[in-house]
């Protein structure tokens, strides 16, 4: 029976007091001088990137060789190994360049004695004005020269389109064609005089 109060004791024996809990490392246990004053440094190892093959220059590449055959570009592909070309400037254990800066460029400060004295706002009215000087004058010189602005209409009046030939063939059932069936005046008078006697 356990006691009141009290979680049931186990049947095993703890070690004693001079017994360390873990993993003794020989190597970088030293305590808290050795973390301080010596820092483990780590050597870069070089590293070699296998960089993935470039097609697009190996089809190119293929088609001034005179491939046309799925089969023919697939022996090219083969035997030319042509790899994408690394582009990237920092890598681990790589040399940054003495001129290259981090980070975008900082925009150019806005003048604040322009915006106190109202200097955008003046500049916008000048190019207004300007503007409309321009529209002004070109207004003017369509109203002297009295120039209209071209449409289809104007230019189909100034190009007509060319009449069409007309075709002067008929079937052959309208070719044999009898006298009107209408009499004129002259017949008409003729025809009643002679029943007439």
């Amino acid at each position: 029976q356990p006691e009141l109060g009290k979680p049931m004791r186990n049947c095993y024996s703890l070690p004693g007091p001079d017994f360390t809990y873990g993993m003794y490392m020989h190597r970088r246990d030293g305590g808290v001088p050795e973390a301080i004053g010596h820092w483990d440094s780590v050597k870069a190892k070089p590293h070699k990137r296998v960089m993935p093959r470039d097609f697009v220059t190996m089809g190119r590449k293929a088609v001034d060789e005179g491939c046309t055959t799925a089969r023919e570009f697939a022996l090219y592909y083969k035997f030319m190994n042509i790899r994408c070309k690394d582009k990237e400037i920092l890598r681990y254990g790589c040399k940054v360049p003495p001129d290259m800066t981090f980070g975008r460029p900082p925009r150019p400060s806005t003048p604040f004695f322009d915006l106190i004295q109202h200097r955008y706002k003046e500049l916008w009215m000048e190019q207004q004005r300007a503007r409309t000087v321009v529209q002004h004058m070109v207004k003017k010189k369509v109203g002297i020269t009295g120039e209209v602005r071209e449409n289809r209409t104007t230019f189909l009046r100034t190009h007509p389109l060319p009449v069409k030939a007309e075709s002067f063939w008929h079937p052959q059932r309208f070719e044999k064609v009898w006298a009107p069936h209408i009499p004129s005046r002259h017949q008409s008078q003729l025809f009643w005089a002679s029943t007439s006697t």
